[in-house]
């Protein structure tokens, strides 16, 4: 039974699994020939042995038991590549499990079945590494994914796996999400433990899923979500958010929501926008929330502060290393350490901390005003697969940081935004991102399951698995 892996989602495969109708053995024996037969570069790792063991182990009655879950090769298994998707850290090979990861296995009952691809330490929007060449996208090949979590968006929305991890520190959930036509939450920054052996960074990196359907998600956080004392900014255990939705339409009703088509100053393809707009309306009306203007939406330019203050801890990971191996970095890696090389000391910490302020300030201005803001995930479609990072959208002059700056607010400011699929352009999907109120999830979780049942999506690419 189910020669090609399970194409719904992954709630649905524990009902299979329940019902008999296949086992996780023959469900990982289909993902593992997929992702042979695969043409997409979505894998960089199998744990063949371990994985059919713990999928001939499993137990279905838990909540994720026996699916075979794709792992973003910036996470940590014990035994498993630990490459940072660098050709620096090829041989590293890591000593612990994220606690997602743990929970995932052990509360949730899945299985890891394989790594997927990442950008060089997760600091780009493309998945093209030379370590493992460039991820396609499965709607296109010859497009990218998106990144950092361009890999596990690839194998979901390829037909391989019906969940992966991703992590967001600047838009690496959400931007895969809107390129690939998934569902993908930044949730309120400490609601799913990092670590363990956590170096914080720049307060801005949470971890997560990509998936096909709103209930993945929301049964995801319900799995993972809660405190860990190896990571002191993890939130308290909330319950209940896949039960629960559906539930929260009253709240929904008569929210004020802004729509900004220029969010964080990017500029967002004409064509693009004129679709996500009518899919905003769409949205506000099914929810009985209310379109608000005239707010002032306007943002601090982050971007630069944040490139420096995460290229510092690049920095310190090569060590000595650079710059002699700046020939073995992915291009985009290079130029950054090469260009905020010697910018990071007391004075461009006090003017990065003071950005974030005057963000914080200007995200909770905008939030007396508005309950929620709605935007695009991505400025345009997605671009190729080998890149470069495209300057251009819609015929409008973006600039290198255009796709970042729809992201970034969410990620500086700590609070959830989900993108979620709304519709295609020229063959290829496009994601609305809705930005909300710190420790909202479920709201978001909500309207996006109103989206997902009045304009229902495909859960996997067309002619999915490639």
């Amino acid at each position: 039974m189910g020669d090609t892996p399970w194409q719904g989602d992954a709630c649905s495969l524990v009902e299979a699994f329940r019902r008999g109708e296949r086992t996780p053995l023959e469900e990982l024996e289909a993902t593992s020939t997929a992702v042979a037969a695969s043409a997409l570069n979505a894998v960089s790792y199998q744990p063949t042995e371990a994985a059919l063991a713990a999928a001939a182990a499993a137990d279905v009655s838990k909540p994720f038991g026996g699916v075979p879950v794709g792992v973003k090769e910036l996470d940590h298994v014990t035994g498993w590549p630990a490459t940072n998707a660098s050709v620096v850290f090829a041989d590293e090979v890591a000593t612990f499990t994220s606690t997602l990861l743990t929970r995932l296995v052990d509360d949730g009952g899945a299985v890891l079945a394989v790594q997927t691809t990442a950008s060089e330490f997760g600091g780009v929007n493309v998945t093209r590494t030379l370590l493992h060449g460039a991820t396609g996208n499965p709607w296109d090949p010859s497009r990218t994914p998106g990144g950092s979590s361009g890999g596990s968006a690839a194998a979901v929305a390829g037909g391989l796996v019906t969940l992966a991890t991703a992590g967001d520190g600047g838009g690496s959930i959400r931007i895969p999400a809107g390129f690939t036509g998934l569902v993908g939450l930044k949730a309120t920054y400490g609601r799913i433990p990092r670590g363990p052996e956590l170096e914080i960074g720049n307060y801005t990196t949470t971890t997560g899923g990509l998936t096909r359907s709103v209930r993945d998600t929301a049964r995801l956080f319900d799995v993972a979500n809660g405190h860990d004392g190896r990571d002191p900014f993890s939130l308290p255990r909330v319950e209940g958010w896949e039960l629960g939705l559906g539930s929260y339409a009253g709240a929904l009703r008569g929210l004020r929501v802004a729509v900004v088509e220029d969010w964080g100053g990017a500029v967002v393809s004409p064509a693009m926008w004129e679709r996500l707009e009518d899919a905003a309306d769409h949205l506000i009306a099914a929810a009985g929330m209310v379109r608000t203007g005239g707010v002032d939406t306007s943002l601090p330019r982050m971007g630069a502060a944040w490139s420096i203050s995460g290229m510092i801890s690049i920095s310190y990971a090569l060590g000595d290393r650079w710059p002699a191996c700046a020939d073995d970095l992915t291009p985009e890696m290079r130029h950054g350490l090469e260009r905020t090389a010697g910018l990071y000391g007391a004075e461009a910490r006090g003017k990065i901390e003071h950005r974030r302020m005057e963000l914080n300030e200007a995200m909770a201005r905008i939030f007396d005003e508005v309950d929620l803001v709605v935007t695009a995930s991505n400025p345009d479609v997605a671009f190729a697969a080998e890149g470069p990072l495209p300057s251009i959208f819609g015929g409008v002059e973006g600039g290198m940081g255009n796709n970042g700056r729809l992201t970034f607010p969410a990620n500086l400011y700590g609070c959830p935004a989900i993108s979620m699929p709304a519709g295609e352009l020229d063959g290829l999907p496009i994601g609305l991102q809705v930005v909300g109120r710190h420790f909202t999830e479920p709201l978001l979780l909500d309207l996006a399951l109103t989206m997902e049942r009045t304009r229902p999506w495909p859960l996997v690419a067309p002619g999915a698995p490639i």
